[in-house]
């Protein structure tokens, strides 16, 4: 029995609708907004600790079309995690969402309450972490564990049940699936683990799914055949993704558009193509000059000097201010807005202004 996605209802925006979106962010209300599974607006979550506030997502917006693969990069502390765990509504104290917007088809998900937002999460939004091992249980089999979400969100008892599992294992590349069932996640590599972590939150075909550093416990060629896995996935259930990694090579081969962020923002926002190839922000720049080459001799990589700023006490203008080649005054003193080098394009950078 083939695995088939079930067909939910396309969003469509109203005229009244859109005014509204536009009237939280003016990027949001043109007549696109129809194809966005996923709109994040004006997003901003803070951790307020003794040393004082770390604002950890300062502002962030984007949003996530159909079966688009959106990647999320930055140094490690730049707020990606943070920002997909606000998506979800997985903050901790001493976190907390403090503005912003949220809309998943069209449902505004920071107003939902937790008993509302337990029943979207894992059902139509999902989220890999980065290692498997945290996210299963040792104690329970991997038959048991992929089964839970789907009797959890789609009501399935008895023999159904397990035959879903088996459905679902099977998509994902795990062989021999019905003798698999009884594993636990000890008897399994790491490639494997991954995989059977990646059938719990396509178990019940979300409609947007969170990959978080998936890939950083794997080696080079499981990682391969796993990125190669997750697009064949994505094709056959039409899910919409981000993708949350500080490898860019990844970003080339798995995303159709790309945001990066720094310091809790995003600096930029474009198509992959034309980000690497027409990068308007300097922290954009450094990451892809940082980059090795492939072809001809190359005696020193490329760094960025500096550190990240510390949260807790950024800077008042750019944040990438003092680590920047081209910084002057302006930069020191005031935060750039972003602006729209073309349709697809935002930067937020005095030089772009």
């Amino acid at each position: 029995m083939g695995y088939r996605r079930k067909v939910t209802k396309r969003y469509m925006v109203t005229e009244k609708e859109s005014q509204r979106l536009a009237a939280i962010d003016p990027s949001l209300g043109n007549s696109s907004t129809e194809r966005k599974v996923l709109v994040v607006s004006d997003l901003r979550t803070y951790f307020f600790t003794r040393e004082g506030v770390v604002k950890a997502v300062d502002g962030v917006s984007f949003f996530l079309r159909e079966d688009e693969t959106m990647g999320l990069v930055g140094e490690s502390g730049c707020g990606k995690t943070v920002t997909c765990l606000s998506i979800l509504g997985l903050i901790s104290r001493p976190g907390r969402i403090v503005s912003g917007h949220v809309f998943l088809n069209g449902e505004d998900l920071l107003k939902k309450s937790e008993r509302g937002m337990a029943k979207i999460r894992g059902r139509r939004i999902t989220m890999i972490l980065q290692d498997p091992m945290t996210s299963l249980n040792p104690v329970l089999t991997i038959g048991n564990q992929v089964a839970e979400a789907i009797a959890t969100h789609q009501r399935v008892r008895g023999h159904r049940l397990w035959e879903k599992t088996v459905e679902i294992l099977r998509l994902v590349r795990i062989p021999s699936p019905e003798m698999r069932l009884g594993d636990y996640p000890h008897h399994m590599s790491g490639g494997m683990r991954q995989r059977v972590v990646g059938a719990a939150a396509l178990s019940c075909r979300p409609e947007v799914l969170i990959a978080d550093e998936c890939t950083t416990s794997l080696d080079v060629t499981i990682q391969a055949q796993y990125l190669n896995l997750l697009k064949e996935v994505q094709n056959q259930l039409h899910v919409a993704m981000i993708f949350i990694t500080h490898d860019l090579g990844i970003v080339a081969k798995m995303c159709d558009r790309v945001a990066v962020m720094y310091a809790g923002k995003i600096v930029e926002s474009a198509q992959m193509r034309e980000l690497f190839h027409n990068p308007l922000h300097p922290y954009t720049t450094a990451l892809l000059k940082s980059l090795p080459k492939l072809e001809g001799r190359q005696k020193w990589l490329t760094t960025i000097e500096g550190q990240p700023p510390s949260l807790l006490n950024l800077p008042p203008g750019c944040s990438f201010a003092p680590r920047c080649s081209q910084v002057d005054d302006h930069c020191l003193e005031e935060y750039p807005p972003s602006v729209s080098a073309n349709e697809n394009h935002t930067v937020s950078c005095w030089r772009a202004v």
